[in-house]
């Protein structure tokens, strides 16, 4: 190993290191975020108190049912893939959550982001 080539692998693992943490960080965050705007959702999509479980509820079962799958699909087909596909996968559907007009619409957008957070998560 050259001298050159050490200060520059050790580059690369601390922006991977900081991408994974970030990646991370956001998966954990949005479970606090709505938790914190439950009552304002609520008021303006107009859920029932059960109906607003779901939002919720749909991204943990899809997020914890899949965790599993999607460290698998890293593993043959790469976990730098999958990490990335579900990072897409999970801000393209918090951008459908943010626009979200009706209920169904923020439920449907929270199932995808717990797939998107499932795949970023799990490699």
């Amino acid at each position: 190993m050259s001298v050159t080539s050490a200060p520059a692998t050790s580059r690369t693992r601390w922006a991977a290191l900081g991408v994974i943490a970030t990646g991370q960080l956001m998966t954990v965050l949005d479970g606090s975020i709505v938790t914190v705007a439950m009552p304002a959702v609520q008021n303006d999509l107009g859920f029932s108190p059960a109906g607003l479980s779901w939002v919720v509820n749909a991204y943990l079962i899809a997020f914890g049912s899949l965790l599993l799958l999607a460290g698998r699909l890293g593993d043959l087909i790469g976990r730098r893939r999958v990490f990335l596909a579900g990072t897409a996968v999970f801000v393209a559907a918090s951008l459908l959550a943010g626009a979200s007009t009706t209920a169904e619409m923020l439920i449907a957008a929270r199932f995808l982001q717990g797939v998107g957070g499932a795949a970023a998560s799990a490699v």
